[in-house]
């Protein structure tokens, strides 16, 4: 059969691609998707080919996806036509899937909900690394998609006060719609300030905005003997760090967080495989314990994906979660 799929042929170039969907075999899953969500940072920062980011084109984007269960392999035993399903698909009106990488999702949700699932994954890795304990005072610099989903996590977790850092108004106000304690602009008052509210710096410091900027900062926004989680990903080098005032003296921890640092197959303490951390996504989100609806500031047909990665290029701080609706897609 033939479906529609989106491809970057070379930096800031999106177009839409027919392609050919193979025949399914034994162990797959051929699938109708109903909406992809675009990961902002990460997908803006493989198409303008951003430092620290491989040059690979053509490339085939996405790895958020829900949609429906069209037909199953000879083999499948857990999915039948018809069920609802997430998995980390490309941004595709159609894809054929192996039966392990998929997940059911929740009659309670709705589509534009459960493709969140993964980067609230993306995201709890990140918070598990920090051990938050019942009390401790964490900042989330960045509030994009990432960073906010960080901090309602880190609130879960049972971080007092949670506290989102960003540079524009418009973001600090989506931190304060989805409940950070408190919502600040990263302006020269910014660290008295948080001294201040944590009363001496943060248990916790999760840097979520990929800048090499940032970093520093939340070096100085820690307290002693605290802990600087690296959650976004880094696209440059970070320059004009003080390791001896900033990290050794105040005996801080630094931990990369990146989503690919995590076990395969069993869960352990603090180190989750994704599915068990996609799995649980959708429970919270189930349990109406996490918000993404807040978060959605744009819907695309599937079609009209090049427009939407403009905005992308454009670096729009009025973006957040971007949604493209396949449903209407043949």
């Amino acid at each position: 059969m033939q479906s529609v799929r989106v491809i970057w042929t070379k930096p800031a170039k999106v177009v839409m691609e027919e392609w050919e969907v193979p025949e399914v075999a034994d162990k797959q899953v051929l699938i109708k998707t109903r909406f992809t969500l675009i990961s902002p940072g990460t997908e803006r920062a493989f198409l303008l080919h951003l430092p620290n980011t491989p040059a690979t084109f053509p490339q085939y984007p996405g790895y958020c996806a829900v949609g429906h269960v069209l037909e199953v392999g000879g083999q499948v035993q857990q999915f039948k036509v018809g069920d609802r399903v997430v998995w980390a698909g490309r941004h595709a009106a159609h894809d054929l899937v192996a039966e392990d990488k998929l997940l059911p999702v929740p009659p309670e949700l709705s589509d534009e909900e459960a493709v969140f699932s993964r980067l609230i994954a993306i995201a709890l890795q990140g918070v598990r690394k920090a051990r938050i304990e019942l009390g401790e005072s964490v900042v989330v610099l960045g509030a994009g998609l990432i960073g906010l989903l960080a901090l309602q996590l880190a609130k879960l977790s049972g971080g007092f006060p949670v506290i989102s850092v960003d540079l524009t108004e418009i973001r600090v106000d989506f931190a304060r719609k989805v409940g950070s304690d408190f919502a600040l602009l990263a302006d020269e008052t910014l660290i008295a300030r948080i001294n201040e509210l944590t009363e001496g710096g943060a248990h916790v410091v999760i840097e979520a905005t990929g800048n090499p900027e940032a970093i520093p900062l939340a070096f100085k926004l820690a307290r002693r003997m605290g802990k600087v989680i690296l959650l976004g990903s880094t696209r440059g080098e970070t320059k004009a760090v003080n390791f001896y005032s900033d990290v050794h003296r105040k005996g801080l921890v630094i931990i990369g967080a990146h989503e690919s640092v995590r076990p395969q197959f069993d869960s352990a303490p603090g180190f989750w495989t994704m599915k068990d951390d996609q799995s649980l996504a959708l429970k919270l989100l189930a349990a109406r314990r996490i918000q993404v609806a807040p978060l959605v500031t744009h819907k695309f047909s599937g079609m009209e994906a090049p427009k939407a990665y403009e905005l992308l290029v454009q670096n729009d701080m009025t973006t957040v979660g971007i949604l493209l609706d396949w449903r209407e897609v043949p």
